[in-house]
């Protein structure tokens, strides 16, 4: 194929919302090092190493396709919150809400959302999507939404939907396949060695071992006033 004839992919996108904040316990702190720290007006290069590094698996194109003079404004618009997971102090994943439409209509949204491949599957995702959800709802939402896509981790649909978030719309779009156009290198989606697409999905389950880290040198950095 060629960026004059890309293949056409057929994705299906599940939109979710939660209105009330979940019942349950906060989330189990994964061991090790963790932190977590709001990149307040994060730099280009920056931003960009997250989100393509973080997206690339699952074919992450929108932010890809714009230029640093569209992106920069949305980094550093006040509604903006980007928050960086470190693990022994590397860059492990992010989340970002975007709450532009909270004064107006009280709904924060879930944006992005994922794990640096190296990082999946030791129960970080799971942590991360909770800790992203408590704080999200901390900020005095109304609801709060969010969407996954059938290009995601096969099991991004259920770990939402078990975090609490509800599906109230889906939309079938057929786009250009990113590898195609140039957008992402032309390597194969992702898979795990048991044959299973394996990516920024939150983690299903964290290790029982998780369950007892008082001893484990966990720092949080959070910063909840300042997301404010």
């Amino acid at each position: 194929m060629t960026p004059s004839n890309p293949r056409k992919l057929e994705v299906v996108i599940s939109f979710l919302e939660m209105q009330s904040p979940p019942e349950r316990a906060p989330a189990i702190i994964p061991p090790g090092k963790v932190a977590i720290v709001r990149a307040e007006n994060p730099t280009l290069s920056f931003y960009r190493y997250l989100y393509n590094t973080v997206g690339e698996p699952w074919l992450w194109w929108q932010r890809r396709l714009m230029s640093d003079d569209e992106l920069a404004p949305i980094l550093a618009a006040p509604e903006t919150h980007v928050f960086v997971l470190y693990v022994a102090g590397v860059p492990a994943g992010f989340a970002e809400l975007e709450l532009s439409d909270l004064e107006k209509d009280g709904v924060i949204d879930l944006h992005y959302m994922g794990l640096l491949p190296e990082f999946i599957g030791k129960g970080f995702g799971k942590y991360l999507l909770n800790w992203a959800i408590d704080t999200a709802w901390s900020l005095k939402p109304t609801r709060v939404t969010v969407n996954t896509c059938t290009l995601d981790h096969p099991s991004a649909l259920r770990a939402y939907q078990k975090a609490g978030f509800v599906v109230y719309d889906q939309r079938t779009d057929i786009v250009d396949d990113p590898r195609d156009v140039g957008l992402i290198p032309p390597i194969d989606h992702h898979v795990d060695h048991d044959g299973q697409i394996d990516g920024d999905a939150p983690d299903a389950d964290s290790d029982p071992e998780n369950a007892n880290n008082a001893d484990s040198g966990t720092l949080i950095v959070d910063f909840p006033e300042r997301a404010r």
